[in-house]
């Protein structure tokens, strides 16, 4: 029997029956859906995979460029494949650990298809370039309010259901779904606090370092609370019912529990270690990230170890052999995560293919495995059959294994050559290689790999697909499933509480308060005083607003998605500052909303690129990158030279930045069209020295120049023989 049914069964009351029914249908929804956006977001990733070593296929339109495409295959990964999952999971499982239908029916409904909603909105606008450009949230403000108000709907069926369980005591899974809840809420609105500047434009509140902080305390926690507790609590449900094994250690699940929600919300800033972020953020998230392998192998061991005497069973279910490597590599990922975290290691590793390689044993192992794991589960019980195929099953998981053995080892070789290459000398104390595409030509055949493995990856999920649906059309679906169990027995609940856990779990409110105040704690004592304490991001004197063509520009930027590709944070290392410049200061992004320090260097960092070259060399490598550095793997934009500048959207720009703290005045706004004529001429003419001279001023690519020539170009560099005080002044 398994630990939920052992624990339900000792818990339940005595009582008259009620009989009821379960909801499949929703089920059923979710897990189709789930089969549908894995296929589409995993080949969005094997297009962008191909698109790095294979440049002709961004197809030289504005729709399919890698910095478009890109963010359309982590949402869909994220948000369709493994969000419909988790919805499956927990539609299925609540109901019967709870012993009651979901609280209400048109709640279900309205979760999944606004949930469905929300993906079609993101596959349309993101390839259109309409995008905030923050890691996992870079959907636009509708979008955004769409999101809040569907999660507010699972949110109160989850709790509805938990308050009118049969069952007294919350099992573990439900635990880790109350936490999800909860949590995913508060990171989501208070990372998409931004104003709107028109229907799909708007800009964060917060700027430079604060902004920073805030998207990694999401961005992270988004890993933390999407796409790793929800699954936690499917693991607890569905590995003992596979196995028919009771769960390994109770008190271990208690520990990994509370242990995992406290700890997790505090290692957002282990993503920004080196950068502008003052140390005492840096410090903290990187011993926080430390002591998450405590709880995170707690969990691991306690799913691998409740297969103890069930491994006969491994070997003959399927279901259990996706299970196995899951929960392995939930326990790979959370060793090498805090690994990362460590700053000598991150120093080699960030910004590199190596965070690729482990966000991906996440994602393919983890959630992927986890994922099929569930629906091979499933699509039996909800047909009232057997798998259809076993032996087709056994080859996805092959096909599965080989694809992600295919992906993250050439990652991993790809990332540690980055990371030694970056920071190599010569003998002579000069880089040996000074020009960032040698590195990136030497890669492109573990690019190639990684695409192979995609490939197979792939092949896995239509083998799946072909196996849900043979077994569907051989059972018959059970739409409404019949159970019974007594009522819970609410006067038993209103004794007098012999305190612990164990009473903790039959009172669903108190448990849900206790668990908002272990996560709210850590993004307290880290978020408030980066607003608090001025000292946290000094300001530079020099440091000005962007002028209205490079606001224009520094949107067009965003809108290609640049950021996917080129860093701007020049880190404190001699291998750095050779290469770009001097190191990057705080408040020298006090005007950037959003941030754009980026997470991947496929391209060099560019917070220097300011007066590096002519314009005319911007004009040559934006038409195409291989004139200008043979063997790029930049995609052409060619649109750019073409499509007209839209300088009636300045004024509403302008006004939206100045609500978020940029200092634009009246006059400023008022004279923006001057400014963006008069700063477009002084392009055009640099252009026509640089031999280009049928350049019009009205077109785009004028406003990226713009605003790439203005990087970095507010503090200037102090001499190596500066005075000890000056240095010190600049680094303020």
């Amino acid at each position: 029997m398994s630990a939920a049914a052992t624990t339900q069964e000792r818990s339940r009351p005595s009582g008259p029956v009620e009989t009821f029914r379960y909801d499949n249908h929703i089920v059923r929804a979710f897990a189709i859906a789930t089969a549908i956006w894995g296929l589409v977001g995993t080949s969005a990733g094997l297009l962008a995979a191909c698109q790095l070593f294979w440049p002709q296929l961004n197809l030289d339109t504005p729709f399919t460029t890698f910095g478009r495409i890109r963010p359309l295959h982590t949402n869909a990964v994220i948000f369709a494949f493994v969000g419909n999952g988790m919805f499956c999971g927990i539609y299925y499982s609540l109901q019967r650990l709870c012993k009651a239908r979901m609280f209400s029916d048109a709640l279900s409904w309205i979760n999944f298809w606004g949930w469905q909603a929300i993906i079609v909105a993101a596959a349309i606008t993101l390839p259109l370039g309409l995008t905030t450009s923050k890691e996992y949230a870079e959907l636009e403000w509708p979008i955004d309010i769409a999101i809040a108000v569907i999660w507010v709907a699972f949110t109160i069926n989850l709790l509805g259901t938990i308050i009118k369980r049969r069952e007294k005591h919350m099992y573990v899974a439900i635990w880790f779904y109350i936490a999800t809840a909860i949590t995913v809420a508060m990171l989501h609105i208070i990372n998409s606090l931004e104003i709107p500047a028109s229907l799909f434009k708007s800009y964060s509140i917060y700027a430079g370092v604060q902004d920073a902080l805030v998207q990694w305390w999401y961005g992270h926690n988004a890993v933390a609370f999407f796409l790793t507790t929800p699954y936690l609590g499917l693991m607890y449900y569905f590995l003992p019912k596979a196995a028919n094994r009771p769960v390994f250690s109770y008190r271990l699940s208690i520990i990994h529990f509370w242990g995992l929600i406290f700890i997790y919300i505090w290692a957002g800033p282990h993503h920004l270690l080196y950068t502008a972020l003052p140390e005492w953020a840096q410090s903290l998230g990187m011993v926080f990230s430390v002591m998450l392998v405590a709880p995170s192998w707690g969990g691991m061991l306690n799913g691998l170890l409740t297969l103890r005497g069930a491994w006969d069973k491994v070997r003959q279910e399927p279901m259990l052999k996706f299970m196995v490597v899951a929960v392995t590599a939930y326990g790979m990922a959370t060793l090498e995560g805090p690994t990362l975290a460590i700053k000598s290691v991150n120093a080699l590793s960030h910004y590199t293919d190596w965070t690729i390689a482990h966000v991906h044993t996440g994602a393919l192992g983890w959630n992927g495995f986890l994922t099929f794991s569930l629906l091979y589960w499933l699509m039996p019980r909800l047909y009232n059959t057997k798998l259809w195929s076993v032996k087709l099953a056994n080859y996805h998981f092959w096909l599965g294994l080989l694809g992600m053995m295919f992906y993250v080892v050439p990652m991993y070789t790809s990332g540690i050559t980055q990371g030694l290459m970056w920071k190599q000398f010569t003998k002579d104390g000069f880089l040996q290689y000074p020009n960032f595409l040698e590195t990136t030509i030497r890669l492109i055949p573990m690019y190639q790999l990684r695409a192979v493995g995609g490939l197979l990856y792939i092949a896995g999920i239509v083998l799946l697909m072909v196996n849900m649906y043979r077994t569907a059309k051989a059972g018959k679906f059970i739409g409404d499933q019949e159970d019974s169990a007594p009522a819970l027995n609410q006067a038993a609940t209103r004794e007098t509480p012999k305190l612990g856990h164990r009473w903790l779990e039959g009172v669903p409110v108190t448990f849900t308060v206790l668990s908002a105040v272990a996560v709210v704690i850590g993004g307290l004592i880290e978020i408030v005083p980066m607003f608090l304490i001025k000292e946290n991001v000094p300001t530079i004197a020099s440091v000005k607003p962007y002028t209205p063509l490079e606001c224009l520009g520094r949107d067009l930027y965003i809108r290609e998605g640049c950021v996917g590709c080129h860093s701007q944070m020049v880190r404190p290392f001699r291998s750095e500052t050779e290469r770009y410049g001097e190191y990057s200061k705080a408040g020298e992004f006090v005007y950037d909303h959003p941030f754009l320090w980026g997470s991947k260097r496929t391209g060099p960092d560019l917070h220097r690129e300011g007066g590096k070259y002519p314009d005319a060399w911007h004009f040559n490598h934006m038409e195409n990158p291989r004139s200008t550095s043979p063997g790029s793997i930049m995609p052409n934009y060619p649109w750019l030279l073409s499509q007209k500048l839209d300088v009636s959207v300045v004024a509403d720009r302008m006004q939206a930045l100045r609500k978020v703290g940029v200092p634009y005045t009246d006059d400023d706004i008022k004279n923006a069209p001057r400014s963006i004529e008069a700063q477009s001429k002084k392009i055009v003419m640099n252009l026509a020295v640089g031999s280009i001279t049928n350049a019009p001023a009205d077109r785009e690519i004028v406003a990226l120049i713009a605003y790439l020539q203005r990087l970095g170009t507010d503090i200037k560099a102090m001499p190596t023989n500066a005075p000890a005080t000056a240095t010190a002044q600049a680094r303020n």
